[in-house]
């Protein structure tokens, strides 16, 4: 893997002069604006027999304007200015019209474009020039790396208790607040790259040098990220480079008239659960064009780094399909791994890091890979971050399948602490996957109907809606405390947001009840939505303070499957948890030095039934116990 990653980095310098002319090449393709008021178009097509561009500018005629044949596919054209402004004016629609081998007319919209746009009597989306008299300047700094990564995951369109499309204004102004206060000091992007169908979650990407229209101008998320660096806040895009729709009309499918283009041809280049387009790549072109939208992102709207989706599909040939993974390294080497694919990855992590070296990235693999988070000088894959995906999976079979005696500690603790050491891991309860309809988020699932008659501080608190908001608290707390090297929340989910997510859709009357976030709730007095907010915002100005993600892996001193505790020490903090349904005890032995309350999950701020004395402090004695010379009493 490593000899086939320095042969494409040796083939980049020797004949595109570097990796950082051949990864700029998203100011050249394209449609670009000269300092001159002239206009210089790029694109790759070859598979076409003529290339043409057509739009406003000259009354949409499709052939006064044709590109000068290059070598490998390549296509130019040059527009001078007239009388020293642009031929292209700002806002003008645009096409590249392309002469397929058939003789047919094809109309498309770039593969490198900026902007386009959706009208409401359309079904397509247009591609407008976007070259404003002046663009946003951005006048803050991006943060500095962090050392403890604290995600919150976020939608710009669902981010409003309004049923409608949120907007970039409305995040930077209303939702950037929020996550700073709640403490976390990384949000994380999803559905920014356009996508003709909302529905998807942005997971069907139709351009992907272009911020989504449907919330705003591309400044408007320019001063969102400028806004939320001037508040300490790391931004990460969740970046789709695993697939792509199979919109031709304003999507990459076919945009030379071929199966092939960006893609691979015939079965390979389609994902049958998907139903999107896969890329080819081990293609010169495709490696430009995705390195290159990469650092369009970092560059041009200042994000810190990217979460990859889709890794485990990228890294294998049957894509996780119908595939388990037991951790047994012949799943991972063999004739079945798409070794084009990682070797890409290896490249996008590696550009990453020689040019921006303060970004981060995450993997969403499923599989395992071995080394996928070491440096890709050891032959690893590059990425800083893998998401513990297994987790989010046990608490969901574990509140489905078991009653509350029958928890297993044991395999609590295994799962929260199966991880390499040496790779970094994004420890979660639940994410987008969970709220989606179909499936049910954590506090759904603990108090289910409940929610929606029993969540007033008026109403007596019921057995279902008590275990519910302790346990929503618990599950949360030892999950960010023992489960990684950084943290995750999908946004609402804090406070046990009620229902389900779904996009407007067909199948719902595109209704928009269930596209939003009610933060409205948190700010209620009478609701008991506050108290897990409070909770989970103390949870991590705790993480804050001590920072536990950034300390070696938890010492777990104990385990008890009877009592149905968990203890274990990080960063010089003890944690402590019962998951008994019924008991609590008194002097209970564990193992400590001097002890002092610093977050109780049954503190009345909380929700909780206020049993513990946060004034007492605890002193150890020379008692040995579970391996520790010294413990106490709680």
């Amino acid at each position: 893997r490593y000899s086939l990653f320095y042969n494409h980095l040796k083939n980049i310098e020797e004949s595109e002069g570097g990796l950082d002319k051949f990864t700029k090449s998203y100011k050249t393709f394209g449609v670009n604006q000269l300092a001159d008021g002239g206009i210089y178009c790029k694109e790759w097509a070859p598979g076409a027999e003529a290339v043409f561009l057509a739009g406003d500018f000259n009354g949409w005629n499709p052939f006064s304007h044709p590109y000068k044949k290059l070598e490998y596919g390549k296509w130019e054209l040059f527009l001078p200015p007239e009388d020293g402004r642009s031929p292209v004016p700002h806002g003008s629609k645009l096409k590249v019209v392309i002469r397929a081998q058939n003789g047919a007319l094809l109309y498309r919209i770039s593969p490198w474009a900026r902007y386009v746009v959706r009208d409401e009597d359309k079904v397509n989306y247009d591609w407008v020039h976007w070259n404003p008299p002046q663009s946003y300047i951005h006048k803050n700094p991006s943060p500095k790396r962090l050392k403890s990564l604290r995600i919150y995951e976020s939608h710009v369109g669902i981010a409003s208790p309004e049923g409608k499309v949120a907007s970039y204004k409305n995040f930077t102004y209303n939702v950037l607040p929020r996550i700073k206060d709640l403490g976390y000091n990384c949000v994380q992007l999803m559905a920014i790259m356009e996508h003709a169908y909302y529905a998807s979650f942005g997971y069907q990407v139709t351009s992907f040098f272009a911020a989504s229209s449907r919330y705003g101008t591309p400044d408007d998320l320019k001063e969102m990220i400028d806004v939320a660096h001037s508040m300490g806040i790391t931004v990460l895009l969740d970046v789709v480079h695993s697939h792509a729709s199979k919109n031709s009309e304003d999507g990459l499918n076919q945009f030379d008239g071929t199966d092939s283009c960006f893609f691979h041809s015939g079965y390979r280049g389609n994902h049958q659960l998907w139903d999107s387009r896969l890329f080819d790549y081990a293609n010169w072109e495709v490696l430009r064009f995705l390195l290159s939208n990469l650092r369009m992102w970092i560059e041009d709207y200042r994000f810190d780094g990217f979460r990859f989706d889709g890794v485990t599909s990228m890294l294998y040939h049957h894509h996780g399909i119908g595939t388990g993974f037991s951790g047994d390294y012949n799943e991972y080497f063999g004739l079945h791994v798409d070794e084009d694919a990682l070797c890409y990855l290896m490249l996008a992590n590696h550009m990453i890091n020689t040019l921006h070296p303060e970004c981060i990235t995450i993997a969403e693999d499923v599989s395992g890979m071995p080394a996928l988070c070491r440096p890709v000088a050891e032959g690893g894959g590059g990425f800083d971050y893998r998401l513990a995906m297994a987790i989010p999976d046990k608490w969901i079979q574990i509140i489905k399948e078991l009653k509350d005696e029958d928890w297993n500690m044991g395999n609590i603790v295994h799962t929260l602490t199966n991880r390499r050491c040496e790779e970094k891991y994004i420890a979660y309860a639940e994410s987008h996957d969970q709220a989606l309809v179909g499936d049910k988020t954590l506090a759904f699932r603990l108090m289910d109907a409940e929610m929606y008659t029993n969540m007033s501080v008026l109403m007596p608190l019921t057995p279902v809606i008590d275990r519910g908001i302790q346990l929503h608290k618990m599950i949360r707390l030892i999950t960010h405390a023992l489960g990684g090297e950084s943290y995750l929340n999908f946004m609402g989910n804090e406070f046990g947001h009620p229902e389900w997510l779904d996009f407007p859709r067909i199948g719902n009357n595109e209704s928009y009840h269930y596209a939003r976030r009610q933060f409205n709730l948190t700010e209620d007095d009478l609701l008991r939505y506050k108290f897990l907010n409070a909770f989970d915002r103390d949870m991590n100005k705790l993480e804050e303070r001590f920072g536990w993600l950034a300390s070696p892996q938890a010492y777990v001193s104990e385990k008890h499957e009877s009592n149905k505790v968990i203890a274990f020490e990080r960063a010089g903090l003890i944690f402590i948890f019962n998951f008994h349904p019924y008991q609590s005890y008194v002097d209970y032995r564990v193992v400590a030095f001097k002890y002092k309350i610093l977050l109780d999950s049954d503190a009345g701020e909380y929700g909780g039934h206020q049993r513990l004395d946060h004034n007492t402090e605890y002193f150890s004695e020379h008692y040995p116990h579970n391996y520790r010379p010294n413990s106490i009493m709680v």
